[in-house]
C-alpha cells in the first residue's frame, strides 16, 4: 500500500471517529472523538499526579513519625482516595472538562447534547470512574490467595468497564452514558487572517452597514468564532442545488440566534444575512484581538479568562 492510500486511509478513519455535535447557535460541530489510548495516556498521567501528592503527604507523616509503619499502606491508599476524587472533579470545573492530563494530551469532556458542561454531569462521571475502575482494581490488588473468586469478579468488572468504550462510537465508559458527556480531541482555534480581509471589502451603496457595540460582543469566544469561520468558509465554496435550501435555513437560523444572543434590535433582511455574519465575524475578530493584547484570552463563551498554553 502506497504512502498516500496510508495517509488516504488514516484521514477516513478520523473521519469516521468524528462526533457531530449541535449547539444552542445552531452551528453543527464535527469533533473528532478521543481514542482509548489517549484518554488512558491522560488517565495514567492524573494518577502519577495524584499518587504524587499521596506518598508526599505519606513521607511527611512518615519522618514525622505521626504514623507506624504498619499502618503506611492503608493509610497510603486512603490519602489516594481523598485526593484523587476532588482532584478530577474540580479539575475539569475550573478547566471546563479537562484536568491536567487532559490538557496534555489535548483532550476534553464536553456534553453529548453540545450544551454547557454542568457540575452535575462532571460530579457524575467521576464518581462512576470510581466504581468502574479504582475500587475493583483495588480489589484485584488488595485481596489474598485464599479470595480467588472475588479478585476474578474484579478483574472481570475491570475488563469490561476497558471494553465498553470500544463497542460505541463515541468511546464512551459507563460514566460518560450516565453523565451525557464523551471526550474529544481540541480543535485548534486558528483564525486564518485572508478571510478578514476578505470580509472587509468597501460598503455597497444601499447596503446596511453593520455596527456593534461592545457588550454585545462580550459573550462569544475564539471557539465559537473559528466556528462562525469554517461557516462562512463553506458558504463562500458554494453548495450544490440540493444543499441550496438547507445552507439558507441554516444561515437564516444562525443570524436569529446571534441576534437574540447579543441583544441586535434591527431586523435583518434574508437578502442581507450573509453580509450581518461577515460583519459580525470581522467585528468580534477585531474585539478578541484586541482584548488578548491586555492579557485576557477568550477561549470560549463560557470561560471568558481562560490562560491557555499557545
Amino acid at each position: 500500500m502506497s504512502r498516500l492510500e496510508n495517509r488516504r486511509k488514516r484521514r477516513a478513519e478520523r473521519h469516521a471517529a468524528a462526533a457531530l455535535i449541535m449547539p444552542p447557535e445552531g452551528v453543527p460541530l464535527s469533533l473528532e472523538i478521543a481514542g482509548v489510548g489517549v484518554r488512558l495516556t491522560a488517565q495514567i498521567t492524573d494518577i502519577l499526579i495524584t499518587l504524587g501528592f499521596a506518598i508526599a503527604i505519606l513521607v511527611f507523616l512518615g519522618i514525622s513519625g505521626l504514623t507506624a509503619p504498619s499502618t503506611l499502606v492503608p493509610l497510603g491508599a486512603l490519602l489516594f482516595f481523598i485526593i484523587r476524587i476532588p482532584y478530577y472533579i474540580l479539575c475539569e470545573i475550573a478547566w471546563n472538562g479537562q484536568t491536567i492530563g487532559k490538557r496534555l494530551m489535548k483532550i476534553k469532556v464536553i456534553s453529548h447534547t453540545g450544551g454547557p458542561l454542568t457540575t452535575h454531569s462532571l460530579v457524575m462521571r467521576n464518581i462512576m470512574k470510581e466504581a468502574e475502575v479504582f475500587l475493583p482494581g483495588t480489589l484485584v490488588l488488595t485481596l489474598q490467595q485464599d479470595t480467588s473468586i472475588a479478585s476474578a469478579i474484579s478483574f472481570l468488572w475491570v475488563v469490561m468497564a476497558f471494553t465498553i468504550p470500544l463497542t460505541n462510537p463515541y468511546r464512551m465508559r459507563l460514566g460518560d452514558m450516565l453523565a451525557g458527556t464523551h471526550v474529544v480531541h481540541l480543535p485548534e482555534p486558528i483564525l486564518l487572517s485572508d478571510l478578514a480581509r476578505e470580509g472587509s471589502k468597501p460598503a455597497v451603496a444601499g447596503r446596511p452597514e453593520f455596527t456593534f457595540l461592545s457588550h454585545q460582543l462580550d459573550h462569544y469566544g475564539r471557539f465559537e468564532l473559528q466556528t462562525l469561520e469554517s461557516f462562512l468558509r463553506a458558504q463562500k465554496q458554494g453548495a450544490t442545488p440540493q444543499n441550496h435550501r438547507r445552507n439558507k435555513e441554516t444561515l437564516s437560523a444562525i443570524v436569529q440566534r446571534i441576534r437574540k444572543k447579543i441583544g441586535y434590535a434591527d431586523a435583518i433582511p434574508k437578502a442581507e444575512h450573509q453580509a450581518f455574519l461577515r460583519a459580525f465575524y470581522n467585528a468580534q475578530r477585531a474585539y478578541l484581538e484586541q482584548r488578548q493584547l491586555f492579557g485576557d484570552r477568550r477561549s470560549d463563551k463560557h470561560f471568558s479568562n481562560t490562560d491557555e498554553p499557545e
